[in-house]
């Protein structure tokens, strides 16, 4: 990871290699904290932005208001801090991944978290292509997503991602790029870190919300698919429905739009990225470097 500058830290910029936190900081046992990804770009004019800060943070707040503990900014609170990290490290990092938390912080141990004191950080740092290629090979997981009756589905907690890297670190032993979790009915759920899209005789799927993170970026997609003239479809839908497609491809801040190549055995396709991801893929980058007017809407610049 490349260090920048500054880290926000209760309301303080805090130089990089300055920001600590305790041992026995109760998050880091167990799981008891709430986090976000977001990108910001450099725009054609020069200028950098984030990308649909209003509602990674409205998520970020929801999914740590599961705990019943109080944050200890407010929603413009926190968006203003993110806006003042980017800037205060735009100078090494104009363009970028933000990952804000709120987390329950030293001061009591054991699972309930009532009264440890709450603590929320923002770092930004230089990220590019997460999955590494324009094109993934994904493997089927013998780990399912979290059953919706033992958490929070829609919440992203940090604790979840356990489930996630057990996934993650099953597929890259076999040889493959990524994973895909399946929900305890057998239906696709999602990636360890993204939504998933597929696609067959010129429609666009997705699996409908319930047991997935409501991804942002795949809200962001679904509403891009349509305005290219897309129908978009979300329904439960099987692997083999997967494994049938023409193109399918994942979504998410960190993976922005990546093309699946293959799942499991079976190429989706051609092997290669199809033509409808290629379009999407285009008109999302398009839309998150302000080259397309309709979704500036959608883009916080900092000044």
């Amino acid at each position: 990871m490349q260090e920048t500058k500054f880290i926000w830290f209760n309301g303080k910029l805090i130089p990089w290699r300055e920001c600590k936190v305790h041992i026995l900081t109760h998050t880091m046992h167990y799981g008891s904290g709430a986090f976000e990804g977001m990108r910001f770009y450099q725009t054609a004019d020069g200028r950098s932005a984030i990308f649909r800060l209003r509602e990674h943070v409205s998520r970020l707040m929801k999914s740590f208001s599961i705990f019943g503990t109080k944050a200890p900014y407010s929603h413009e609170e926190i968006e203003k801090a993110i806006v003042d990290t980017v800037k205060a490290n735009i100078s090494v990092c104009p363009e970028g991944y933000v990952r804000p938390i709120i987390f329950h912080d030293y001061g009591v141990m054991g699972l309930n978290p009532e009264k440890a004191r709450v603590s929320v950080a923002i770092a930004v740092w230089q990220w590019g292509a997460y999955l590494g290629h324009d094109s993934v090979k994904v493997k089927t997981s013998s780990y399912i997503r979290l059953h919706p009756k033992s958490v929070v589905a829609d919440a992203k907690i940090c604790g979840y991602y356990v489930n996630s890297i057990l996934a993650s670190l099953e597929a890259k032993e076999q040889g493959f790029d990524e994973a895909l979790l399946l929900d305890y009915k057998k239906n696709i759920a999602e990636g360890p870190g993204e939504n998933l899209f597929l696609v067959k005789k010129g429609k666009v799927f997705t699996p409908e919300l319930g047991n997935i993170l409501p991804g942002v970026t795949r809200n962001s997609v679904i509403e891009i698919a349509r305005d290219l003239g897309y129908k978009v479809i979300e329904k439960k839908l099987s692997l083999g429905k997967l494994k049938r497609a023409d193109e399918a491809f994942f979504t998410g801040t960190a993976a922005e739009v990546t093309a699946i190549s293959q799942v499991d055995d079976k190429l989706i396709g051609n092997g290669k990225q199809g033509m409808i991801t290629e379009k999407i893929k285009q008109a999302y980058l398009d839309a998150v470097k302000g080259r397309n007017e309709k979704y500036i809407k959608w883009l916080t610049f900092v000044r």
